[in-house]
């Protein structure tokens, strides 16, 4: 879990930084036919850029302490919950790696996380995106796909037999 988290908040922040010195000022770069972009952008709201309309204070009060809160909340889950499968805690450590990255951008860029890649055909584009927005929207596929949000079930010889479960209907004979 910590190996994947903090893997994802470093790789994300070096391809930022890597973003910030290469493609700052300059125009964005084509690959495979214009389909892949390099195209540096200052985000202020959500993925995709929702809610970068919002006040300031408000999209501060949204996207920065209650996302803090939010991984905060998902963090104390994944290290205090016995029961998650090996797949749950790699994607909830990804969507957390993902979302501390961006966090992590905020607080030091005044609200504002650096994006830089971009797909698409034509006029049928993706937003401009970076790499902890990548790690998330794994970690939540997995999580859609494999059922990550059911904790494993406990196997038969751990859980009580109908028998050895005091029934409140039934008191105990004395």
């Amino acid at each position: 879990m910590a190996v994947i988290i903090g893997v994802s908040v470093v790789v994300d922040q070096i391809t930022k930084l890597i973003a910030v010195m290469t493609l700052k000022h300059t125009p964005p770069r084509s690959y495979l036919g214009d389909f892949f972009r390099l195209q540096y952008a200052e985000n202020t709201g959500a993925m995709l850029g929702f809610g970068s309309d919002l006040p300031e204070a408000v999209r501060f009060w949204v996207l920065t302490v209650m996302v803090g809160i939010l991984l905060l909340g998902l963090l104390v889950y994944l290290l205090f919950n016995p029961h998650l499968r090996t797949s749950q805690v790699i994607a909830f450590s990804l969507i957390s790696g993902g979302g501390i990255s961006n966090f992590i951008d905020r607080l030091l860029n005044d609200g504002r996380v650096v994006d830089f890649m971009n797909m698409g055909i034509g006029w049928l584009r993706t937003g401009i995106f970076n790499v902890a927005d990548v790690l998330i929207m794994i970690g939540l596929g997995m999580v859609l796909l494999l059922g990550g949000w059911r904790e494993r079930r406990k196997p038969a010889s751990e859980e009580q037999s109908p028998a050895s479960v005091p029934s409140s209907s039934n008191p105990p004979e004395n």
